[in-house]
């Protein structure tokens, strides 16, 4: 039994939640957050929580019902009903169904979130194989869901130019790749700094950048009064080799005050670019990965949830979590050995 509280958020929109739980109406919605859109309204769950009861947010009342009573219970139908505010107790009338629901929210947020890292070893889920199970899951619950929710999730793949031959996946090794850009190149002068960290997965669509929080790497290198900034990002394990133009993405790099733009250009298994930037920059610029267009304008730092996230990915597949796995994950899981 979960207790829940019946409220009215804005004119026209009734909240159902527990504690805690997000919603679609947050500022802005966690990294963790798991959403479904259902006939009339949303339902949400938190990815690190077991909690099988969500919160939702509805904006037709009378659409709504039938799956409220599912994933509720009578008590909180009724309620829903009487149009009343207050808390009351969640039991699911149809378990089985509120956990078909958060399956198949789940399954959509692996498709956009799930960290595909060389880095840290964790290997990317087959796209086809997602999209396979989330159609699966949309049809056990037809009468529950949205018809925008049967929309097959686009990944990468379907955008790169060119046909299914001309994607390959990388079979890198997370030993192979160094932390830090440059190494014994110094064709651009003095090395005098370099460094490593991660991107904002907000930024940009999946399946492009390596999702590891050391994945993008920099170095300073200056001569004749010219410091050259060279940034390389490590590329997702399921990069395709060739990416649309619109999905490329750029670093920006600011220095002494000063902000410098470049496009990065895969090679091999990295995303590289440099910048050029007159006089004595500074030792340790600050360096944004980012595609156009993609994520918000001022992000906030949250590696710490990302973290969590990873450690969350490498348990799905390599310990019981008490919920099956995805047939993606079971996928991925059975080639992780050698990834």
């Amino acid at each position: 039994m979960t207790v829940v509280h019946l409220r009215h958020a804005e004119p026209g929109l009734l909240v159902i939640a527990p504690d805690g739980a997000p919603l679609v109406t947050d500022a802005v919605p966690g990294l963790d957050a798991l959403v479904l859109e259902v006939a009339g309204g949303h339902l949400s769950w938190n990815l690190l929580d077991n909690e099988l009861v969500p919160g939702a947010v509805l904006d037709d009342v009378e659409a709504a019902q039938d799956w409220v009573w599912a994933v509720y219970g009578e008590e909180v139908a009724l309620a829903v009903a009487d149009n009343h505010a207050r808390a009351l107790t969640a039991v699911p009338a149809r378990p089985e169904s509120a956990a078909a629901l958060r399956r198949l929210a789940y399954a959509h947020w692996a498709s956009r979130w799930w960290p595909a890292s060389t880095v840290d070893g964790i290997p990317a889920l087959d796209p086809r194989l997602l999209h396979e199970e989330i159609e699966v899951l949309t049809e056990q619950c037809e009468m529950m869901v949205d018809e925008r929710s049967r929309e097959p999730v686009a990944d990468v793949a379907e955008t790169a130019e060119g046909d299914a031959e001309s994607i390959g996946r990388s079979r890198g090794r997370a030993e192979d790749y160094a932390l830090a850009a440059g190494g014994a190149d110094s064709s651009d002068g003095l090395i005098v700094a370099r460094g490593s960290g991660g991107w904002d997965w907000r930024r940009c669509p999946p399946g492009i950048l390596d999702a590891g929080e050391q994945a993008v790497s920099w170095q300073v290198a200056r001569a004749a009064g010219v410091s050259t900034v060279r940034v390389s990002v490590v590329a997702a394990p399921d990069c395709p080799r060739v990416v649309a133009d619109h999905l490329r993405p750029y670093a920006r790099v600011r220095s002494a005050g000063t902000e410098f733009t470049t496009p990065l250009h895969l090679s091999g298994d990295a995303w590289t670019g440099a910048v050029r930037i007159p006089g004595q920059s500074e030792i340790s610029p600050e360096i944004t990965v980012f595609v156009p267009g993609v994520g918000p304008a001022d992000p906030v730092d949250e590696s710490a949830v990302r973290d969590r996230i990873r450690r969350f990915a490498r348990r799905r597949l390599t310990e019981p979590t008490g919920e099956p796995r995805l047939s993606a994950e079971t996928d991925a899981a059975e080639t992780d050995e050698d990834f």
